[in-house]
C-alpha cells in the first residue's frame, strides 16, 4: 500500500492543505486568509488561524493530523559551507561556529538545521539553514491549538527545488509582494534568494520589470562566483505561484533574460480541477517523505527535518524498556514458583524443571549486559579525546563570544543605513575593521550610503566603485572602529 503524506503551509493569504498516497494526488483544500492574520510567514493571530486549520481539515474530511509542515522562509539563510573532515560526534559544534561566523544575527533568534553531504577525502561538505525563531515557535503552538501535529518541518524554497527533475534550472516563485529566486547545480540548491518587492510596484508592468531586474541580477551574481560553470541561455527557467497563472508575463520574462521559461511541472500524479501551481510548496513537503526516487532522477539531494528538536516526537528506546521488563518478569516467575513449592510439595518435580531454562535466561540476560557494558566502556574510551577537542572549540567560544555583540549591532546598524534599491552583497567583520560590498543602481547612492556610515561610526572611506554592463553600481566600502577600552 502506498505511504499516506498530509502537509499544511501556512501563506500570508492562504492556508493550503494537501494529501498524497504514494505520487498521486488524493485531497486538497485552501481557505483564503485575512489581511493582517499572517504577514511574512509570522503568524500574528494564534487563534484565528487555528480556526482555519480546523476548518480545513474538517472540510476534507481528513483524520489523520499527523503533518509535514511548510514554513515560508522570509529572512532565512542558505549555505554551502566545507570544513576540515570532522567525526559526526563534534560536527554539531563545528557547524555552531562555522555558523556564528556566516550568519549576520545572533543564533539565540534564529534555530540552525543542517545535513551532511558526500564530500571527496579530507573535506566535510555541509549544507546549512537557518531560520527565524519567533516565526517557528508560533507557527508550531498554532496547529497545536488546531490539533495538528507536525512531526517534520522544511522550508518553501527547500520544498519548490525538490519538486524539480532537472541537473541545473532556475526556479522563480512570485506571492504576493514576495520573489523567490533558487539556483540548482549538481541536485544542489547552490543559491537562494528571498526578498520583498517594492510596495510601490503595482501594476504589471512594473511588477515584471522588477522581477526581471532581480533575476537578471542575481543570475550575474551567480556567475561572478562561477566562472567555471556560469549560467548560460540553455539553462532552462521555472516560474510556479502568481507567475504561472499569467502566461504573457512569464513569456516575457524568457524573451528579455534570454533563456527557455516554463510552468514548474508537478511530479505527482493529480484529478482533474486540482491546481498544482498553487500547491507547489505542499508537493514538494510530501515529497520529504516519498523517498522512491526514479532512476537516474536529478532531484534536490537536500532533505532535512528542520522541525526543532524541542517539539520533535519523543522516541524510546526499545533496549531499555525490554532488558529491565525482562528481568523483571523473570524475578516475578522465581517468586511465583517458590510459593507454588512452599505451598504444594507434589509439583516439586515440575517446578525444578522450569528452574533450569529460567536461569538460562537470567545468565543470558547477565550476559547481554556484560556486552552492553563493553560498549560503553568502549564508547567512553572513544569520548575521552572528542572530550579534549571539545575543550578546545569551549576555548575559542569563550574568546569569540566577547566581540559577538558588538558585531552583532554593528552589522544591524550597517544594514538600517542601507538606501532603498541598494543591496549588500558581503559583510566582512575583522577586529576593529568592516568591509562592506554592495551593489547601487546609482553611484549617488554609494556616496549617499558611505557619508551615513561615517556619521554612525565615524570613519567611513570608498575603496573601490565599477559599474557592470547594466548600469548597476558595484562598490567596495571600508571604514574603520574605534572601540572605547574600559
Amino acid at each position: 500500500m502506498a505511504e499516506k503524506v498530509i502537509t499544511v503551509f501556512v501563506r500570508d493569504d492562504a492556508v493550503n492543505l494537501l494529501e498524497v498516497e504514494g505520487r498521486l494526488v488524493k485531497k486538497w483544500a485552501s481557505l483564503p486568509l485575512e489581511p493582517g492574520l499572517v504577514s511574512q510567514g509570522l503568524v500574528l493571530d494564534e487563534t484565528r488561524v487555528a480556526e482555519e486549520l480546523d476548518k480545513l481539515f474538517k472540510l476534507t474530511k481528513i483524520g489523520v493530523r499527523r503533518v509535514v509542515a511548510g514554513l515560508g522562509g522570509l529572512n532565512s539563510l542558505y549555505r554551502l559551507i566545507s570544513l576540515p573532515e570532522l567525526p559526526d560526534a563534534i560536527l554539531p559544534e563545528a557547524v555552531k561556529q562555522e555558523a556564528k561566523r556566516v550568519v549576520p544575527v545572533s543564533l539565540d533568534e534564529v534555530y540552525l538545521s543542517y545535513q551532511r553531504l558526500s564530500a571527496p577525502p579530507g573535506e566535510t561538505r555541509v549544507f546549512l539553514a537557518v531560520f527565524p525563531r519567533n516565526v517557528v515557535d508560533v507557527l508550531v503552538k498554532t496547529l497545536h491549538l488546531a490539533g495538528v501535529q507536525p512531526y517534520v518541518m522544511d522550508l518553501a524554497p527547500l520544498a519548490l527545488c525538490r519538486t524539480l527533475d532537472e541537473p541545473r534550472a532556475i526556479i522563480v516563485n512570485t506571492r504576493l509582494d514576495h520573489l523567490d529566486i533558487m539556483i540548482m547545480e549538481d541536485r544542489l540548491p547552490q543559491l537562494i534568494h528571498r526578498l520583498s518587492l517594492a510596495g510601490e510596484v503595482t501594476s504589471a508592468p512594473e511588477r515584471l520589470s522588477a522581477i526581471t531586474e532581480e533575476v537578471d541580477r542575481t543570475i550575474n551574481f551567480y556567475n561572478s562566483s562561477h566562472k567555471e560553470t556560469p549560467l548560460d541561455s540553455t539553462v532552462p527557467m521555472f516560474v510556479c505561484s502568481d507567475l504561472s497563472q499569467l502566461p504573457e508575463n512569464w513569456q516575457s520574462l524568457g524573451d528579455k533574460l534570454g533563456c527557455p521559461v516554463s510552468i514548474l511541472p508537478s511530479p505527482m500524479e493529480s484529478p482533474d480541477g486540482f491546481d498544482a501551481s498553487d500547491f507547489m510548496v505542499n508537493i514538494g513537503l510530501a515529497l520529504k517523505e516519498l523517498r522512491h526516487e526514479r532512476e537516474g532522477a536529478n532531484v534536490s539531494l537536500v532533505n532535512f527535518n528542520a522541525l526543532p528538536e524541542a517539539y520533535q516526537p519523543k522516541g524510546v528506546s526499545v533496549l531499555r524498556i525490554l532488558v529491565p521488563v525482562g528481568i523483571i518478569a523473570v524475578a516475578g516467575l522465581i517468586i511465583s514458583m517458590g510459593f507454588m513449592i512452599h505451598g504444594k510439595s507434589e509439583y516439586n518435580s515440575t517446578l525444578r524443571s522450569q528452574i533450569g531454562p529460567l536461569q538460562s535466561s537470567i545468565a543470558l540476560q547477565i550476559n547481554e549486559m556484560g556486552a552492553l557494558q563493553e560498549q560503553i566502556t568502549q564508547v567512553e574510551a572513544q569520548l575521552a579525546p572528542i572530550e579534549a577537542r571539545a575543550g578546545i572549540f569551549d576555548t575559542t567560544l569563550t574568546s569569540l563570544e566577547a566581540g559577538r555583540e558588538q558585531m552583532s549591532g554593528d552589522v544591524v546598524e550597517i544594514t538600517n543605513l542601507l538606501p532603498v534599491g541598494m543591496n549588500l552583497t558581503r559583510i566582512e567583520h575583522k577586529g576593529n575593521s568592516i568591509t562592506v560590498r554592495g551593489i547601487a543602481p546609482a553611484v549617488d547612492d554609494i556616496f549617499l550610503y558611505a557619508r551615513d556610515l561615517r556619521s554612525s561610526f565615524g570613519n567611513a572611506t570608498i575603496s573601490s566603485i565599477k559599474v557592470l554592463e547594466d548600469y548597476t553600481w558595484v562598490g567596495d566600502f571600508t571604514f574603520e572602529l574605534y572601540i572605547r577600552q574600559g
